[in-house]
């Protein structure tokens, strides 16, 4: 008798735990398809991300969080962003001539990209159009207003603005139309909250890669995956560019494909050059931070990884699943950024990454060697006497051996996106810096008999 009722027991029992298990899944669905309570409206003209918080309060905490300190050995910055031009000093000579000689430092989170563009004296004590605020504020507003309507119009106008007048510009009430750094409205549709690319500039640069590459005709808003805009949203600021015609628009050099060489051929052919350098007068590129295009060299991006994956992992609320808005480093984030496809210890992966960022930093100290042993070479050929037609050969290794190194010191990842290609283009960089050299040092032994 007592084992019936220890059966019938054990069945209720049974009974009562596949229940609650049912009743859990069906409230976990519920609760994802509802993913958000819709507490306000938010539209085009919401630019202040607070406002969103309301809707996407985890969203906005951890958006909020990209004011902490996120400091890696070679990215990311303390409380202070340091001085560059301090830790290296060959890059005031590599910029002599130029803005980056007086300022150039550390990059900190997102929360602090209109604050420190705002801060730097490349804008306090040089002259720089409105296109500076392309990617370091959140723009829309601004670019609607001046088009009335048409973004693309407003676009242009605002590029070839004096910063500080595009920066000031408030609306018809007397509101001011730059008032944050990147917020949701700049990577989400307020209805949807569907991905979207809002940059003019990428949305331009990105059919004209396509058309390279064979495909007509693309439209990013149309075409574009859902994984690739978890790329394209970040790539519309990191990336190369440079402001085009009196208008200074803020243009991506893509129409002959991303790679190093191939961005120099689309600049020599437009004749195109960022200035003249301070000591030896070769007309220099000055690269930005090509994060985009140095990530479509490797292997994340040919295996379909996006930025987000990386430096946005999504997290688990619930039933719910949200990317990570703190916008970092992988490093500090190894269990998610990594580990979800890296099944390795959290040690043995930061020590992959550890040997790839020393080997191209150490590789990158080389370069700047020699490329300041050029620049030597050059300035002693002139106090020789030699002109700067004989000089020609020796000015144009100078342009090519910097843009190569300026383009993996630019870039955030110290070479992590694309490791072989870095060690390419640095080598490269190496190689013309002291052909430069030897030329130049030719033709002062030469002046000298």
């Amino acid at each position: 008798m007592w084992l019936l009722v220890a059966a019938f027991l054990a069945s209720v029992i049974a009974a009562i735990v596949i229940l609650a298990l049912v009743l859990n899944i069906f409230e976990r669905k519920q609760e994802a398809k509802n993913p958000y309570v819709k507490l306000v409206e938010v539209t085009e003209d919401t630019e202040d991300p607070a406002v969103w918080g309301t809707n996407f309060p985890s969203q906005y905490d951890s958006y909020k969080r990209t004011v902490d300190v996120t400091r890696t050995r070679f990215g990311g910055s303390d409380a202070m962003p340091a001085q560059k031009l301090e830790r290296d000093p060959w890059l005031k000579r590599m910029f002599a001539g130029y803005a980056f000689s007086l300022d150039y430092r550390d990059r900190r989170g997102h929360a602090y990209m209109l604050y420190d563009q705002e801060q730097t004296e490349r804008i306090t004590k040089r002259p720089q159009p409105g296109a500076c605020l392309h990617c370091h504020a959140s723009v829309m507003p601004l670019y609607r207003h001046l088009g009335q309507g048409d973004v693309q119009k407003g676009f242009e106008l605002a590029c070839g603005m004096p910063y500080q007048k595009a920066h000031d510009m408030v609306d018809d009430k007397g509101k001011k139309l730059v008032e944050h750094p990147v917020t949701c409205l700049d990577c989400h549709e307020p209805s949807s909250m569907k991905l979207r690319v809002t940059r003019p500039a990428f949305k331009a640069a990105i059919k004209e890669l396509k058309a390279h590459q064979g495909i007509k005709d693309y439209d990013v808003d149309r075409d574009a995956t859902h994984q690739e805009m978890r790329t394209y949203a970040c790539a519309q600021c990191h990336v190369e560019y440079y402001f085009k015609g009196q208008n200074k628009v803020v243009t991506y050099p893509w129409s002959n494909g991303l790679k190093v060489e191939e961005i120099e051929e689309y600049y020599d052919k437009a004749d195109w050059t960022d200035y003249k350098h301070g000591e030896t007068g070769a007309p220099i590129l000055k690269a930005q931070h090509p994060e985009f295009e140095l990530w479509s060299q490797g292997i994340h991006a040919r295996s379909g990884v996006s930025c987000a994956d990386c430096h946005m992992p999504y997290k688990r609320e619930g039933a719910m699943k949200v990317s990570d808005h703190q916008v970092r480093s992988p490093l500090l984030n190894i269990n998610r950024a990594c580990q979800q496809c890296h099944h390795y210890p959290e040690n043995e992966i930061a020590a992959r990454v550890d040997i790839i960022q020393n080997r191209t930093h150490e590789l990158m100290q080389r370069s700047a060697k020699a490329l300041t042993d050029m620049m030597d070479a050059i300035n002693a050929a002139r106090k020789e006497g030699v002109d700067d037609e004989a000089l020609k050969e020796a000015l144009n290794f100078h342009r090519k051996a910097q843009w190569r190194l300026d383009f993996i010191a630019a870039e955030n990842s110290m070479g992590f996106h694309a490791s072989q290609e870095t060690a390419r283009i640095l080598g490269e960089a190496i190689d013309y810096a002291r052909q430069g050299q030897l030329a130049a040092l030719a033709l002062a032994k030469a002046k000298a008999k």
